[in-house]
């Protein structure tokens, strides 16, 4: 099985585990507290610190690419972050390129995009 997992810096590994936990994930700390894993399923986001990061000037980002994505986006409303700032999660959209989509920022700053493709798109369309 081939898998990428996207390696995003945080300023508190234990932080982002308990902000992550929010969303419904599972978090573990690794490597002597220097790594931290979050899974949902067969979502996986690995960790590392930076603790001098600055939120706001944080290019860090991934796409999950998701069965459900809304209810992904049900499950990360639960969690009731506002729809603009850092952290914010923001509304499920049909995009032009053809996925359905939302994004949620995390306390870090790092983008994450979470999405599927539209009805009747076939992979490599």
């Amino acid at each position: 099985m081939d898998k990428s997992i996207p390696v995003l810096p945080s300023r508190s590994l234990e932080r982002t585990i308990r902000f992550y936990s929010r969303l419904g994930f599972e978090g573990r700390l690794l490597a002597a507290g220097t790594w931290a894993i979050v899974t949902r399923g067969d979502l996986e986001l690995h960790f590392f610190p930076y603790p001098q990061l600055q939120p706001a000037e944080n290019y860090g980002g991934c796409y999950l690419r998701v069965s459900d994505v809304d209810g992904l986006a049900a499950v990360f409303g639960q969690a009731e972050l506002p729809r603009w700032g850092i952290p914010r999660v923001e509304s499920v959209e049909d995009k032009v390129w053809r996925m359905r989509e939302f994004a949620m920022v995390d306390e870090d700053g790092n983008l994450v995009r979470v999405g599927c493709p539209l009805q009747g798109v076939m992979r490599g369309d």
